[in-house]
């Protein structure tokens, strides 16, 4: 019953995409408003498609319904409850499942979203390309990558159950799901994106458009991050938080240019410029999705989060991907000459200057990320080597940009839109500027050493003095509810990345590590803590063993242990980490060590300021969404700036709903 209904639900989502998109297509070309009313109703085939496919894998999982392949893959009668749900997106064919179940529901939301202008010929276009899209990912899921292939032969009893990293955290049920809100959410601005170019449609109004669905859709995507970073952090017991895996990077590249958009729309929105640089932007955005998904579900890269493809999956992905950047640039070009913009030439000392000088550090950091990771892939379809381009490589040349980006992160928002004295920056800039120079003095005098970190201690200060200084305004303008603003939610966002930007300098600068072979009851200090060896003791549960060393840290227990799945061979570290606001003190075992008092090797790791990571990616995504809030204030006119006097400093930017700072920040 689930594969028949599994397999009837593709087929019904399918023919439902490909009938809408003729069907709008056919009624577009001939005027015919019947057929473009019909045209909208096949959205619900493809979203009740999706839902009925997801409710039949769901049941088929849930009920250890061994008939499926997929079940048989990655189910089992020992695995919890809570992962065999997750189970649905823990390989290939599931996860395309749930890649078309967000995009349906993305769909179905632009579809009601823009139900009263649903004749406009750019709305009815958006639509066709996202039943095209749509229609791509059914038709996958129908030929090379079918989630409801019958199992052949015998059935089984018995399954191996998901990979072990895969049921060891409950972040498997929020941190693939949010990647994909954030990643298939970019398929909303793309799909405007074509029909504003199809239509020829190219002025600010798109923008304004699809201004929310990009905020949710990169705020989705940075939680995804975030919490990705955290479960390798928790899991994979080395240590580390990101370690520029190729697959870490493919989810990477969408956020960068999703953050230059964001930025350079404001651009446009408020002066008309930069028209050509947007459409690529979000072109650019989407088709970066679509290769992180070839990448990940090609087997092309080794790396323990992308999926073996047996079938023909990852060469579809790859002529779809060719296909997008090839009707991107076709449409660019045809439309070139109705892109040029009207706005003025940006001048260096203006905000719109100062975005610009933003976009190109995010399109150069997105390259740079790009270049290392496919450069491999070359050398090897070259001359069949193996490469692999590691942490130093990316440290090294992205280092520079991120402090530049810092610097114009304390810059853009005191900037205004038309040319800036020297002396209104002096002005403007000189408490975030005694900040830095506080904050670089202090670390040099407490001793810490190394010009990149400190160099980012002092451009954070600077960054983040600029983003307290901004909110202060904000409220000294709207009270405490003028926070909840674009303004306000902006700032936010950078004292976010700041915090994120310290807390990596800091622990990877900073961090110490060592071995340490304990014995019970016999102490071991380690920078400045005391260790003590308690015992080590087996723990047996249902379907699991735990192998659980007890290890005082400074008179208080922790638990490191290992995990051993019944019907794996694979061994799962479960690291014990001690988090306060100055450093973690990460403990994993080694080797395997004896049941008893036998002596235990334990890998330890002290890094400073880990959790502000977290508490930095938090305060991103709060600022995003504070950032969606609809503003009740008009719009001033540019003119009302060149009356204002130094204690209405920046009146117009805090009054106007897209001041610095708005959208995602000013630079991140």
């Amino acid at each position: 019953m689930n594969i028949a209904l599994g397999q009837s639900a593709l087929l019904l989502a399918l023919l439902g995409a490909v009938a809408g998109a003729v069907t709008l297509i056919v009624g577009l070309a001939r005027g015919r408003a019947s057929l473009l009313r019909a045209g909208q109703v096949y959205i619900w085939l493809v979203v009740g498609g999706a839902v009925l496919a997801t409710v039949a894998m769901q049941r088929a999982l849930i009920t250890h319904d061994f008939t499926l392949a997929y079940v048989d893959s990655n189910d089992s009668t020992f695995t919890p409850l809570i992962y065999r749900i997750t189970a649905m997106w823990s390989d290939l064919a599931g996860s395309i499942l749930l890649w078309a179940l967000v995009l349906s529901g993305y769909l179905a939301a632009m579809w009601i979203r823009f139900r009263h202008r649903a004749d406009e010929p750019a709305v009815l276009w958006s639509k066709i390309v996202g039943y095209i899209i749509a229609a791509f990912f059914f038709g996958l899921m129908l030929s090379v990558s079918d989630p409801f292939t019958r199992v052949h032969g015998a059935v089984p009893t018995q399954g191996p159950g998901p990979d072990p990293l895969l049921q060891d955290r409950l972040l498997v049920a929020f941190h693939p799901p949010l990647l994909y809100l954030g990643l298939v959410g970019f398929t909303v601005p793309f799909c405007f994106a074509i029909a504003g170019l199809v239509t020829g449609r190219t002025d600010e109004t798109w923008l304004s458009e699809t201004r929310r669905w990009a905020i949710f859709s990169w705020a989705c995507l940075t939680a995804g991050l975030v919490l990705g970073a955290w479960w390798s952090y928790q899991v994979l017991g080395w240590g580390g938080y990101w370690s520029w895996d190729p697959v870490e990077n493919s989810a990477l590249l969408p956020w960068l240019t999703g953050t230059a958009f964001l930025h350079s729309a404001m651009v446009q929105q408020r002066r008309g410029m930069l028209r050509v640089w947007n459409l690529s932007l979000v072109l650019a955005t989407f088709s970066l999705t679509v290769l992180g998904t070839f990448f990940t579900r090609s087997g092309v890269l080794v790396s323990v989060h992308s999926f073996t493809d047996d079938g023909g999956v990852g060469p579809a992905l790859l002529v779809f991907f060719g296909l997008t950047v090839a009707t991107s640039l076709a449409l660019l070009a045809w439309r070139g000459d109705q892109l040029h913009s009207p706005g003025a030439r940006a001048t260096p000392l203006s905000r719109q200057g100062a975005f610009l000088a933003n976009n190109l550090l995010f399109c150069a950091f997105a390259f740079v990320v790009l270049l290392g990771t496919v450069f491999p892939l070359f050398v090897e379809a070259i001359n069949g080597s193996s490469l692999t381009v590691g942490g130093p490589f990316f440290d090294t040349m992205t280092m520079p940009i991120v402090l530049c980006l810092l610097f114009l992160m304390a810059v853009a928002p005191v900037l205004p839109w038309r040319s800036a004295s020297g002396e209104l920056l002096r002005q403007r800039l000189m408490w975030p500027a005694a900040a830095a120079a506080t904050v670089l003095l202090a670390c040099v005098a407490v001793g810490l050493r190394g010009v990149w970190p400190l160099l980012v201690f002092a451009l954070g200060a600077f960054a983040g003095a600029s983003a307290l200084r901004q909110l202060v305004l904000v409220v000294r303008r709207g009270g405490p509810r003028g926070v909840l603003s674009r303004s306000g939610g902006g700032m936010i966002v950078h004292l976010g990345v700041v915090l994120i930007a310290v807390a990596f300098a800091a622990s990877h600068a900073y961090e110490h590590q060592a071995q340490l072979a304990l014995r019970v009851g016999k102490p071991v200090t380690f920078e400045g803590h005391t260790l003590v060896l308690r015992g080590v003791r087996q723990v047996n549960t249902p379907g699991r063993g735990l192998l659980v060393v007890t290890v005082d840290l400074d008179g208080r227990p922790y638990y490191p242990a290992i995990e051993q799945f019944a019907l794996s061979n694979e061994a799962v570290p479960s690291p014990a980490v001690r988090s306060t606001p100055a450093q973690d003190f990460y403990m994993e075992i080694a080797s395997t060590p004896n049941v008893g008092n036998g002596p235990v090797a334990l890998a330890v790791y002290v890094e400073p300021l880990v959790m502000w990571l977290w508490i930095g990616g938090l305060l991103v995504v709060g600022g995003a969404v504070v950032s969606m809030v609809p503003s009740g204030r008009r719009r001033r006119p540019l003119e009302a700036s060149a009356h204002s006097g130094p204690d209405l400093e920046q009146s117009l930017e805090l009054d106007d709903p897209r001041p610095a700072g708005s959208e995602v920040g000013a630079a991140v």
